[in-house]
């Protein structure tokens, strides 16, 4: 099997608000949208991101009233203190605040308006 390209789908109560702080907070931007459904995607890396309104009924029945959650969604990028300073200035709340691991991890983690953890990751040469 070829993997050509990766999508992470979201089921949220509130997909215009995930989809505003996506593309305002985070750079995405809107591919394709629909009642009930958004996919968004960069110019980079980065996972394409679906959002879809629980309970939607494209959705198999036993999932239509599943919301996002439990997960971690991690990007690794590079100036992770920038980022987080520009995060702040733009009002998102930092729920996590920047750490350094040990293993030469720094991270911090921002919170989406439907609870989806998206956590920034900068790789340093451990101490």
């Amino acid at each position: 099997m070829k993997i050509n390209a990766s999508t992470l789908s979201l089921t949220v109560d509130d997909v215009a608000a995930s989809h505003t702080f996506f593309t305002k907070h985070l750079g995405y931007a809107e591919e394709v949208a629909a009642e009930g459904f958004a996919k968004l995607t960069r110019d980079d890396d980065a996972v394409d991101v679906v959002l879809l309104q629980r309970g939607i009924e494209i959705l198999p029945p036993e999932q239509r009233d599943q919301r996002a959650s439990g997960l971690i969604l991690a990007f690794t990028i590079s100036g992770i203190e920038a980022e987080e300073q520009r995060l702040r200035s733009e009002g998102v709340t930092i729920s996590m605040p920047l750490r350094e691991e040990p293993w030469g991890e720094k991270l911090f983690q921002v919170t989406d308006p439907n609870g989806v953890v998206v956590q920034l990751v900068e790789w340093t040469t451990p101490a």
